[in-house]
């Protein structure tokens, strides 16, 4: 396992955050990467590059014969069996590395769905949750990717409420099996996958998952779907006609199933969002050299300050990205490596990635949403080319919407951010309660602090600027809605947004602040592609919070209340014009998105 660089001096806390203040030397960033991580990112990158996009026409054509090849060589290299346990055939290599090959690996949506459900929520489960007997008998097949492996939980009926699963098990009068009849929609990799991850409730009650053949009686796939994007992938419904599976096949606890669905979707999470920041690294790439050669009005449009705009945008979130990514990643694996001995226990591993739940969804809320911005701006800048489809920006374009449906709908994650940060807060494990009324005495009495002369203070008083908004805005609605805020799902979905965007942007500013520990002249770009970043950002969090103060209060609370979001939000504005120039002549003449 790579040994990290960056270590706290104790276990971060997930969500902790929003109350807590970082040191840039506790956090991971991409500048920590070992020699380990740097090969396996060049293995992944070189991978991609060899075998994955010569052959896009071909998956894009379902052409499955090659998707299961290259699952199949990905596996040989070590890629697939990232996350599976030596003595089962794998790796068992860190979260960071984890993340860094579905970064390096997102060349082509379509491939990258296939390869992504197959290693993470078609193998993780049984990683986790299978008995000594399954994994013995399934890991070395799918670490290898001899096997490939899919996740059914999806129904037509209960998408994003998988717990309503209408699909039924009972057992057989013999007792040696479950008989499954049910119906799963958008299953990826069904078409050609030997393994799937079912879930089904036991005498129409209890939650539980099942580790199905493809080969099992009663067991049957039904068409390819026809869809708008990654067109490369497979999906297909399951069909389940008294399907039997043996009854060694109940994977985790009978009725558990839940914990099994939920706890996996957060690795998948994690593994989404860098996935999204590769993506747009890749794409960022194709606008640039396209702007650079494509001509009007006498001049290439890269000379255009609008279209500089752009690229600027992409690169300022691009290098956000990675920062939140690998920072999440980071604390996961300091985390586990502070089990000592029990690292090897997969049950305490999950517990340390459900401890970063809200940063997991933070992650796939923000890297979907990110790319799709690339992608639109990518279109714009391709112009009327950026529909036809031998250009890479109308596929693109229709590749990465799904990713916004993807491992739990972000109108979910949204609420899942908020929900889990105020359980934490009623159960007293997370004290955002005393740092909410701490904020209260403070904004009533007047006080705020003074930037200091120590590198980035500017930059640092809007992260805690960011986070005093927050926690204000979260104070007045929970004082307004107390336990009924869980009905408010447009406060909380605001109460997320600023909870992304101060994440976003203390992982940002983090970063460049250790950039300019090392080397203070080559950290410029970075402190621009920051700046503008925080900017925006600001600009986010302080219309999310009006909305919810709008929604709580009325009358002279309202405008006593608004003074005071106008007093915290209040900040002297960086020339964002010239920084964006800045950052898209450093990345245009590069020919790529770059961090110095």
């Amino acid at each position: 396992m790579a040994t990290l660089t960056a270590v706290p001096a104790s276990k971060i806390r997930g969500g902790s955050f929003l109350i807590e203040e970082r040191t840039p030397e506790e956090v991971f960033t991409p500048e920590d990467f070992s020699e380990q991580h740097q090969l396996i990112a060049q293995t992944a990158e070189e991978f991609a590059n060899k075998e994955i996009v010569p052959n896009i026409e071909k998956m894009e054509h379902k052409d499955f014969a090659v998707i299961r090849d290259l699952v199949r060589k990905a596996g040989e290299l070590g890629l697939s069996g990232v996350d599976v346990p030596e003595q089962y055939g794998g790796m068992q290599m860190d979260k960071v590395t984890s993340s860094i090959i579905a970064d390096r690996i997102a060349k082509y949506g379509g491939f990258s769905t296939t390869w992504g459900a197959h290693t993470c929520i078609g193998t993780l489960p049984i990683v986790y949750f299978g008995t000594e007997e399954q994994k013995k008998k399934y890991l070395p097949g799918l670490a290898s990717g001899e096997t490939v492996g899919a996740y059914a939980l999806s129904e037509s009926s209960s998408g994003s409420d998988a717990l309503n699963c209408r699909t039924q098990a009972k057992l057989s009068p013999d007792g040696k099996h479950y008989m499954l009849n049910g119906e799963k929609m958008w299953i990826t990799n069904a078409g050609f996958a030997d393994l799937f991850i079912v879930f089904a409730k036991i005498d129409g009650e209890k939650f539980t998952a099942f580790i199905i053949e493809r080969g099992f009686p009663g067991f049957s796939v039904g068409a390819e779907e026809h869809k708008m994007g990654i067109r490369g992938s497979s999906t297909c419904p399951l069909i389940l006609s008294d399907c039997r599976v043996p009854v060694e096949n109940v994977l985790g606890e009978i009725g558990k199933g839940h914990h099994i669905a939920f706890n996996v979707l957060n690795v998948g999470r994690f593994k989404l969002g860098a996935g999204c920041v590769g993506s747009a690294r890749n794409c960022i790439e194709s606008a640039i050299a396209y702007a650079k050669q494509r001509k009007a009005f006498g001049k290439v449009i890269a000379d255009f300050g609008l279209i500089r705009e752009k690229i600027a945008n992409m690169a300022a979130g691009i290098f956000t990205g990675e920062a939140m990514a690998y920072r999440t990643v980071g604390m996961m694996d300091h985390a586990i490596a502070q089990l000592g001995a029990e690292h090897e226990d997969m049950a305490q591993v999950r517990k340390v990635i459900d401890e970063y739940a809200v940063e997991c969804s933070i992650l796939k809320v923000w890297g979907s949403e990110f790319i799709d911005y690339v992608v639109d701006e990518s279109v714009q800048i391709y112009g009327g080319y950026g529909f036809v489809e031998e250009y890479p920006a109308e596929r693109n374009y229709r590749d990465v919407r799904v990713n916004r449906i993807f491992e739990g709908t972000n109108e979910i994650n949204r609420l899942l951010i908020t929900g889990f940060l105020l359980k934490r807060a009623m159960s007293g494990q997370l004290p955002l309660m005393p740092a909410i009324k701490k904020l209260m005495d403070e904004v009533l009495s007047g006080t705020s602090d003074e930037i200091s002369d120590a590198p980035l203070a500017q930059e640092r008083k809007l992260v805690a600027t960011a986070k005093k908004i927050g926690l204000f805005a979260a104070g007045i609605a929970t004082q307004k809605y107390m336990q009924a805020i869980q009905d408010q799902q447009e406060i909380m979905g605001a109460i997320a947004n600023m909870t992304i965007e101060t994440y976003a942007m203390e992982s940002a500013v983090l970063r460049a602040q250790k950039l300019a520990m090392h080397n203070e002249e080559t950290s410029k770009h970075a402190l621009n592609m920051t700046r503008v970043y925080i900017s925006g950002a600001m600009d986010r969090i302080e219309s999310a919070a009006k909305m919810v103060i709008a929604a709580c209060a009325e009358g002279d609370m309202l405008r006593s209340q608004l003074a005071i979001l106008r007093r915290l939000s209040k900040y002297e504005p960086f020339n964002i014009v010239a920084l964006r120039q800045a950052i898209a002549q450093k990345v245009l003449e590069s020919g790529k998105y770059l961090v110095a």
